[in-house]
């Protein structure tokens, strides 16, 4: 009898073990969606750019970068045809601004 009882004593027990774990796991769940509600909430706040957004933005900014170091090779180029023109007394200037290409 005191073996039943015993092993009644272990059964209760692995099934408050095993209700508590369980009690545990939904409250884990619960926490990690509230969390995760709770980011993404402050993460609208914040206003932030999405991927997409973003490298749009940058592949903007290489393109302007690069026109911008074309149109300062440009200036210097003529820059130093104006010079060599006026050291050799030449007046004449012979500046036609080509068309912007359309990249």
């Amino acid at each position: 009898m005191l073996m039943q009882t015993e092993n009644k004593l272990f059964d209760d027990f692995a099934r408050l073990a095993g209700g508590a774990f369980n009690a545990f796991g939904a409250l884990k769940s619960e926490l990690e969606a509230q969390m995760r509600q709770h980011m993404e909430t402050l993460l609208a706040k914040m206003k932030l750019v999405t991927r997409e957004e973003f490298d749009a933005m940058q592949a903007m900014l290489t393109k302007a970068r690069e026109e911008q170091a074309a149109l300062a090779a440009r200036v210097a180029a003529l820059e130093l045809d104006a010079s060599s023109s006026n050291e050799s007394g030449d007046q004449r200037h012979n500046f036609r601004p080509s068309e912007p290409s359309e990249s």
